[in-house]
């Protein structure tokens, strides 16, 4: 198979052939990287977060919209299938890279940070890669210089021609979509987290509704993690039965039915102060291989009404 961001390469040219037609805007930077507003400058879109999602999972996943109830009427949702879970949620799309260069600030996933490798997720994975390109996600509420092209490219050990920095603000509708798609990735997450042997993890398919997109950044994360919290749900393939299934839902944790806006200003936004359990779907059907099939958790659509107000 080819590595993920040579995949997500082949995406990204889709993106650029057909700007025009998602909103999107090439900007070339001045080593060549390419920084592509899919929702900072511009409003972003649903189809253009569906294929952000798809870019941060290396093509590897099927994602696609479909419109159901949440909270107090109806909403699209995001549903994302894979049979590579582990390649596609945690080695590509996974939120991992804090990017502080200068006056920039930004959140990058994708499949550069296979090229870096240095979370605790790839040790655990043993997953590695090198490659000519170099594609990273950045949430940021500015578009990256071609200082953060560099700096990218310095720690990938790609050409700065090389570098994709595909980016959107989380107040976006791409950002609420792209919030939405991580039902399934904070699913496996919660497993491998919990001691749970992460090539065991078969298949997973995770939906979650698309979060109202407000005024302000803080409050658009705490939106789009409200949506998979009390909204996500997910279906598991599993080649063995987990220790603690219970812990793979939301619902373990003892803040759950609280609006994260509400707990992320009691810990001053301060993330590695906030409950890590509740980073995680609503509900989860775990179907283990030749074992049982169990169900755990609850979506709540009173606390999405709450939040959402």
């Amino acid at each position: 198979m080819e590595t993920l961001n040579r995949l997500a390469t082949e995406l990204v040219d889709e993106a650029i052939d057909f700007a025009d037609e998602l909103g999107l805007a090439v900007h070339t930077l001045e080593g060549d990287a390419a920084a592509i507003d899919f929702g900072v400058e511009g409003p972003g879109g649903i189809e253009a977060g569906l294929l952000l999602a798809e870019i941060q999972t290396a093509g590897l996943a099927t994602i696609g919209t479909r419109l159901e109830t949440a909270g107090v009427g109806p909403r699209p949702h995001v549903e994302l299938s894979t049979d590579h879970p582990v390649r596609a949620l945690l080695c590509a799309g996974k939120a991992g890279w804090e990017l502080s260069v200068g006056e920039f600030e930004g959140l990058g996933s994708g499949p550069a940070r296979a090229l870096v490798a240095e979370e605790a997720v790839y040790d655990r994975t043993g997953y590695r890669e090198r490659a000519d390109f170099a594609v990273l996600a950045v949430e940021s509420d500015r578009l990256p210089d071609e200082a953060v092209a560099a700096r990218v490219a310095e720690r990938t050990g790609v050409a700065e021609s090389g570098v994709f920095l595909p980016t959107y603000r989380a107040a976006s509708v791409t950002g609420s979509v792209v919030a939405a798609s991580r039902a399934a990735e904070l699913a496996v997450f919660r497993l491998v987290e919990s001691g749970y042997d992460p090539s065991d993890v078969l298949s997973v398919t995770g939906s979650a509704p698309v979060a109202p997109v407000p005024d302000a950044e803080a409050t658009a994360m705490a939106w789009g993690t409200d949506a998979v919290a009390y909204g996500g749900e997910v279906h598991a393939l599993l080649e063995t039965e987990p220790d603690d299934i219970e812990a793979v839902a939301s619902t373990a944790a003892a803040e759950y039915e609280r609006p994260f806006g509400e707990i992320f200003e009691e810990v001053d936004w301060e993330f590695e102060a906030f409950p890590r359990g509740l980073f995680a779907p609503a509900r989860v059907t775990v179907d283990v291989v030749g074992g049982p099939t169990r169900v755990v958790g609850a979506t709540s659509e009173d606390t999405l009404a709450e939040a959402w107000g």
